[in-house]
């Protein structure tokens, strides 16, 4: 099980919305830098967390 830091968490509850996010549109939905979003997004995406297609960003599907 991965650490969710408080960055993680915003991020994640962002994407909760359904539907694939930028990394732009998650910064400003979040209030974080791109750069800090990026860092979580790629912790999450390593974590097979999240997946992407395209330059947005998903929550992967329950199994």
């Amino acid at each position: 099980m991965v650490k969710l830091n408080k960055t993680d968490k915003l991020v994640i509850n962002a994407l909760k919305e359904g539907k694939e996010l930028t990394l732009q549109e998650i910064a400003y939905k979040t209030g974080g830098t791109p750069k800090k979003i990026f860092r979580s997004l790629r912790k999450l995406f390593e974590n097979e967390l999240i997946e992407t297609h395209a330059r947005k960003y998903k929550l992967v599907s329950a199994k």
